[in-house]
């Protein structure tokens, strides 16, 4: 009788220490996902600040002065229409335009390679430009 009491609290002893396991684990795991969520939202943060989309500080850079991030409605319907003219491509950015458009949009292409897509005052795509467009990075 004195075994089977002796084995039963052996069993209860591993069980509990089995789901004390296993919630550690859940937790440490919860921690880094966390953790992921806080990284990511930190890399997209430079967007908000006025950076390229990506956020990685890569060729594309900043706006140029005399231009600002496009939002809203307009943001939607300019990035639909860039994306239709250059299937496939990645938006960077939206924005105002300094050189005569009312519009672009950064776009980087399936390929890898860097267009504009310039537009109107009316959100209608007027021309593409192969790279950044005028005032880009040297080089671009």
């Amino acid at each position: 009788m004195k075994d089977i009491a002796t084995k039963g609290i052996m069993t209860v002893a591993a069980v509990a220490a089995l789901a004390l396991g296993g919630s550690a684990m859940a937790s440490a795991a919860s921690s880094d996902t966390t953790a992921a969520a806080a990284a990511t939202t930190t890399a997209a943060a430079p967007a908000a600040a006025g950076t390229d989309i990506r956020g990685d500080g890569g060729p594309r850079g900043g706006q140029r002065a005399g231009e600002t991030l496009v939002t809203g409605s307009l943001k939607t319907k300019l990035t639909a229409a860039a994306k239709a003219k250059v299937p496939g491509a990645t938006i960077d950015r939206v924005e105002t335009d300094a050189d005569g458009a009312a519009y672009e949009a950064h776009v980087t292409k399936s390929d890898g390679t860097q267009a504009t897509v310039l537009f109107n005052k009316d959100g209608a795509v007027s021309s593409v430009e192969t790279g950044m467009g005028g005032g880009g990075a040297p080089g671009a």
